[in-house]
């Protein structure tokens, strides 16, 4: 099976004066349609530096990137057929999110109907339909999530690059983003997402751990042991 994405020994340094950070130190990954892999990392562990490169919208220092075979060219745009999700949803503060998505088809040359009938359908997709006529400032994090998930979605995109979907979102929503983004991949639309959160590592089908510029295989997070509480006597 031929590769979606390729990274090939990417690196990337940042500089702050005399200061040198390197992020990323020669990282290679292959991502196939329909995975789910997770990028596990702590905080500046270069996680997101990774997702944005692999968007096209960061060049890297050293390295290559391709998507469907073709060279990824790191210019700042973002590379067609890639959607690319952040934190929230930040959309304009006066429109309601269905118009937001409907505008931002419209922007790409879609008709109105059709604007309209996918702007729907896809917030129907996500399970954000009931919040349409939301506005962003009125979402809660888990509801921004979403509505940030079907914005990516109206472009139809064969590769969805997401960083820290459930940031800020409540323990007991976290399954069911990640129950999406699972259900994405099984329909054929690749997902790579990066998490600091060892809560959103399961259900992928790859888990790699981004740490002092190294990407290494596969993790499994430590659980916290469980206590045996004693029974309440029934007398």
């Amino acid at each position: 099976m031929s590769s979606l994405l390729e990274l090939d020994r990417v690196s990337k340094c940042y500089r702050h004066g005399s200061l040198r950070r390197e992020t990323l130190r020669e990282v290679s990954l292959e991502l196939h349609a329909g995975e789910l892999v997770v990028i596990w990392g702590l905080r500046r562990s270069g996680r997101s530096t990774l997702l944005r490169i692999a968007a096209g919208v960061q060049t890297p220092d050293r390295g290559e990137v391709r998507f469907q075979g073709r060279k990824v060219s790191g210019s700042g745009a973002l590379t067609e057929g890639i959607a690319y999700c952040v934190p929230g949803f930040h959309g304009s503060a006066s429109q309601p999110v269905l118009e937001e998505l409907i505008f931002s088809q419209l922007a790409l040359g879609a008709s109105p109907a059709h604007a309209r009938h996918t702007a729907w359908a896809v917030l129907e997709r996500v399970g954000a339909a009931r919040f349409a006529e939301l506005r962003p400032y009125e979402l809660d994090s888990a509801e921004a999530i979403k509505a940030s998930i079907a914005r990516a979605l109206v472009r139809e995109p064969a590769l969805l690059l997401i960083d820290e979907p459930t940031s800020g979102v409540e323990l007991l929503q976290r399954t069911a983003i990640f129950a999406l983004l699972r259900s994405l991949a099984a329909e054929g639309t690749a997902v790579l997402a990066s998490v600091g959160d060892s809560t959103g590592l399961y259900g992928a089908d790859r888990v790699l751990a981004l740490s002092g510029g190294d990407l290494r295989g596969h993790v499994t997070p430590e659980l916290a042991p469980v206590l045996e509480l004693p029974l309440r006597s029934s007398g």
